[in-house]
């Protein structure tokens, strides 16, 4: 089945909680696998427009993001293909920010769209913790969807090798750094100013 470039592509924010699932998820890949030259794996954050060339070049994409489905917190669900625009994207984080749903439509509309794509997508618990890390359901998560993603991958003749350390984070940004750096909430506000930022909602 090698007949195009695989892009694996983590979208989201590391600071809004579980909205970071997306990146969390290719950051280990790369820390734990190794894949040939025809995989390209794309920490894609919320750089929005700025990701239609990885999109327009994939033959096969796959794609990790924090979706809200309504269901219990840390569970997954794999959709595909045309399905998959009605899914994506759990969070905005202003009204201008480009979503991703609107990536895809203008790769349709460039004629130059993947002849398969699968979301991996996980029911976050918390979006409004600022400077906060995964929460439990959603860390335990992040190996059953890794597993299910690199499953899409052999049957996409990947062939994904056990690397580990392959390609660390930057420290910064690393999981246990970035946890462990964390200020308390007494000593920094974790929701945000309200004349700029919308409340954290009610749990």
């Amino acid at each position: 089945m090698d007949d195009g470039d695989i892009v694996v592509l983590g979208i989201g924010n590391l600071l809004w909680a579980d909205e970071g699932f997306g990146v969390r998820c290719v950051e280990a890949l790369a820390q734990a696998w190794r894949f040939g030259a025809r995989v390209q794996l794309v920490e894609g954050g919320t750089q929005g427009l700025y990701l239609l060339q990885h999109v327009q070049a994939a033959s096969r994409l796959l794609i990790f993001d924090a979706v809200d489905y309504g269901l219990a917190p840390g569970t997954l669900m794999l959709v595909e293909d045309d399905e998959v625009p009605h899914y994506l994207g759990a969070k905005k984080m202003s009204l201008h920010q480009t979503g991703f749903q609107e990536v895809l439509a203008l790769a349709r509309l460039t004629g130059r769209w993947p002849r398969h794509i699968l979301l991996v997508g996980c029911q976050p618990a918390e979006l409004d913790d600022f400077g906060g890390s995964l929460t439990p359901p959603v860390k335990a998560a992040l190996q059953p969807a890794l597993q299910a993603a690199l499953q899409r991958l052999r049957d996409w003749g990947a062939e994904p090798q056990p690397a580990p350390g392959a390609d660390a984070a930057p420290p910064a940004l690393a999981m246990d750094a970035y946890e462990s750096g964390r200020p308390s909430a007494d000593a920094a506000c974790r929701i945000g100013d309200e004349r700029f930022l919308p409340p954290a909602r009610p749990h």
